[in-house]
């Protein structure tokens, strides 16, 4: 009975505060400039854009950059990887790195509780039905692995499997572990590539990361048609 009371209170709380952020979007003309440019900063696809955006708060650029990452986490498809790349050539690849990975599991970890208290109606809002029942597949296939798992496939939204995976019965513990494991990785070459990144070197990268996702791509094709013949083969 008190834990029901518990979960009723923080969906409230967690409710009010969504009604608050809405409120402010609609009813304050500041508030819904700023959130408009940060949309159209995101839609441009240019880490220029992000990376000037974010230095033009100054002494606070790193705080800033810590809490869009977290927005983009919350309104997903928005791509986090602009976020990487602007904080690796704004403060150097590793202390970006350190700071576009905490900033990520500061965002999964929101979205995680976000699931878990508000429920699967209000996931489906913020996501997308058909992207949700695809991060169900890969539960059902390797159960609490997925979030590892799908953490290291570039094709795969990060937010949604943070939102998946706050419908399961998985715990914070374990899932806070295999995102910051399977996070790492990409969060280490995305900022060692925008270290080095110039306005020039925006179309490269971009036809890399694209080569990238394909390849990734393909692995997973590839293993899915293995699984299916092998399952074939044993009914026969």
């Amino acid at each position: 009975m008190e834990k029901k009371k518990n979960n009723w209170i923080k969906k409230v709380i967690l409710l009010l505060c969504v009604a608050v952020a809405v409120a402010c979007y609609y009813l304050i003309p500041a508030v819904n400039e700023s959130m408009n440019k940060v949309f159209k900063m995101f839609a441009s696809g240019d880490f220029a854009v992000v990376k000037d955006f974010v230095a033009s708060y100054g002494a606070y650029a790193a705080l800033i950059s810590f809490f869009l990452m977290i927005f983009q986490s919350v309104a997903a498809p928005l791509p986090a990887f602009l976020l990487t790349f602007a904080n690796a050539n704004l403060f150097g690849w590793w202390q970006g790195a350190i700071l576009s990975w905490t900033s990520a599991m500061a965002g999964a970890a929101v979205c995680f509780y976000i699931a878990k208290i508000l429920g699967r109606d209000v996931v489906e809002r913020l996501t997308s039905k058909a992207g949700l029942k695809q991060i169900d597949e890969f539960f059902e296939k390797y159960g609490k692995n997925t979030v590892l798992v799908c953490r290291l496939l570039p094709f795969v939204s990060f937010d949604i499997v943070s939102y998946a995976a706050g419908l399961t019965s998985m715990s914070f513990g374990s899932f806070f572990i295999a995102t910051g494991i399977g996070q790492l990785p990409a969060t280490i070459v995305y900022s060692y590539v925008g270290g080095m990144l110039t306005g020039g070197a925006q179309m490269f990268v971009t036809a890399l990361m694209i080569l990238f996702a394909l390849s990734a791509l393909i692995v997973m094709i590839r293993k899915i048609y293995t699984d299916r013949q092998k399952k074939k083969g044993g009914n026969e």
